[in-house]
């Protein structure tokens, strides 16, 4: 008689409602959304670095910036298109003339146009009326269609939009020749139940065939929103290595790859092996430390100080661990220290090749808690000072643009 199974699978409980694309297309926006987030730059050949192991470990669409942006940032993404990357390499611009003219000279052959879609951007920040965006979004696809670019539309604020608007606004780019479409969450508010509705009225009105969710992570949602996009048939999922981006951030790569993986049993395709590997290549050129208790790439991930999960694991690491920390190319961590129990002393004696008694492993067990009690926090308190000083004000400090300003003629006076 076969082994039971020692965990129950819950998720094949509801594999028939799920739609899952049978191919999912990585598409990366490390490099521009990811950059904007406060304090965050990457040097050309930083940015040509990550490229390279995107594409290495299976990441099919890159987006290498905005051109439009400066000259440097022109060359940059020029530079990124044509290193022979094997990977599609993308460039974003507004629907502008000049934007969609810069995406086209970098060489690049896919193109992302976006444009606002909620009231409050058009009232606001473009100033422009329900026509004259729709105007200005189809000339903007026709021309990069017309260059010979593969063109995704995006709009942000999507989740936040009339929906009648939204509706036009999409068939009226797919008419002008859009292959892909791109819904965007731009400040996180939606919730994966509200994002299905949502999906399935967008589907319903629209009929993509070809279609991404750009998700950002304002309330902690993005990774589950989606996932739920995806299981509604969305094959084209927007992602941030680490979930760099503006604010909170977007969807993290590794979150969303390892749930299809691991929980659903999908393969991406996906290099798993190497996904710290480009996490901690990340982490390095972004200058963004990774949380602790980061899902699956965090220090802690794979970390265990507590006797009873200790002990556990060293029985079957089913216990306390969701998957293999191999499968991301980690290792597991024990950590000593003030709830440290015996296994612990026991597993780290045994890799030193060291013979003990009851007595002394006893003895040694209690002076591993007691040491690490009285051992002082100032130097973690320093590093969390250190942290604040860096990530509360990231960028220039007020000091240093206070003595750019004065290099130019402009002196501080009082406040306004």
């Amino acid at each position: 008689m076969p082994d039971s199974p020692l965990t129950e699978d819950y998720h094949a409980q509801t594999a028939t409602r799920r739609h899952i694309p049978a191919h999912i297309t990585f598409w990366d926006e490390t490099l521009r959304d990811g950059e904007q987030m406060p304090g965050v730059h990457f040097s050309s050949e930083e940015k040509l670095a990550i490229a390279e192991k995107l594409a290495a470990v299976g990441v099919e669409v890159i987006n290498a910036g905005i051109p439009v942006v400066s000259k440097d940032e022109e060359a940059m993404v020029s530079r990124i298109a044509h290193a022979g990357i094997k990977a599609n390499i993308l460039a974003a611009g507004r629907t502008m003339p000049g934007d969609v003219d810069a995406i086209i000279r970098s060489g690049v052959t896919h193109a992302a146009i976006f444009v606002a879609a909620s009231d409050v951007h058009l009232r606001y920040k473009l100033r422009m009326s329900q026509d004259e965006v729709v105007k200005a979004a189809v000339e903007s696809v026709k021309r990069a269609h017309e260059a010979g670019l593969h063109v995704a539309f995006v709009t942000e604020d999507t989740t936040r939009a009339p929906m009648d608007f939204v509706e036009r606004l999409y068939l009226s780019v797919l008419e002008a020749g859009a292959d892909r479409l791109v819904v965007s969450d731009t400040v996180g508010v939606m919730t994966p139940m509200t994002f299905r509705w949502f999906l399935r009225e967008f589907s319903a009105r629209v009929h993509p065939k070809d279609w991404s969710v750009h998700c950002h992570n304002d309330f902690g949602m993005a990774t589950a929103n989606t996932v739920a996009a995806i299981e509604e048939g969305v094959n084209a999922p927007h992602t941030c290595v680490n979930g760099l981006g503006e604010r909170a951030g977007n969807t993290s790569f590794e979150e969303v790859v390892m749930t299809l993986e691991s929980l659903y049993k999908c393969r991406t395709g996906i290099k798993t092996e190497q996904l710290y590997e480009l996490s901690t290549m990340v982490e390095k050129y972004s200058g963004v430390p990774l949380p602790p208790n980061k899902a699956l790439v965090g220090y802690n991930a794979f970390s265990h100080e507590a006797g009873i999960h200790t002990h556990g694991v060293l029985r079957n690491s089913l216990t306390y661990e969701p998957l293999q920390p191999e499968l991301l190319g980690r290792k597991r961590r024990f950590i000593l220290g003030k709830h440290t129990g015996r296994a612990a002393i026991q597993e780290k004696l045994r890799e030193g090749g060291a013979s003990h008694s009851d007595d002394q492993l006893a003895r040694l067990t209690e002076l591993v808690k007691t040491t690490e009690e009285r051992r002082g926090k100032d130097l973690r308190n320093d590093l969390l000072r250190r942290y604040h000083i860096e990530f509360e004000q990231p960028g220039l400090k007020d000091a240093e643009f206070w003595e750019l300003a004065h290099q130019v003629g402009i002196e501080r006076g009082k406040p306004a």
